[in-house]
């Protein structure tokens, strides 16, 4: 039985970071498209459906919430999962997250390659 590859859109502004997401994700077979700020993510998603959606909140151009709000509207990802990455110490309330943007899950900065394996694995039902 032949797998389909899950694809992943990265929205993150640190490039350091951004490359570990990649990393983590292909390692769980995911393929992954990488931008640096959530502008360029909403472009590129305008034009590309994914399984996953994984972005930083804080970002220039255009933050996580903020992007998360134009995938809602869009064709392609309005029901796409999405991972909102978060630095310690900004609060966000992740039910609130889910009723007013639909964000899937939340993880705070500092966190494990293995913890957002796992949870993408889990959002998108993936196979390891």
């Amino acid at each position: 039985m032949q797998q389909t590859t899950k694809s992943v859109l990265v929205a993150e502004d640190n490039a350091a970071l951004r490359r570990v997401i990649g990393f983590a994700l292909k390692g769980c077979g995911f393929q992954t498209t990488a931008s640096a700020d959530g502008a360029e993510a909403w472009e590129i998603a305008r034009a590309q459906t994914f399984d996953l959606i994984v972005s930083d909140q804080q970002m220039p151009n255009m933050t996580g919430l903020e992007l998360i709000e134009q995938l809602r509207t869009s064709a392609t990802n309005a029901k796409t999962p999405v991972i909102l990455l978060t630095a310690k110490g900004l609060e966000l309330e992740i039910e609130s997250l889910r009723e007013r943007y639909g964000v899937s899950a939340m993880l705070h900065k500092p966190f494990s390659p293995s913890q957002l394996g796992s949870l993408a694995e889990e959002l998108v039902g993936a196979l390891v």
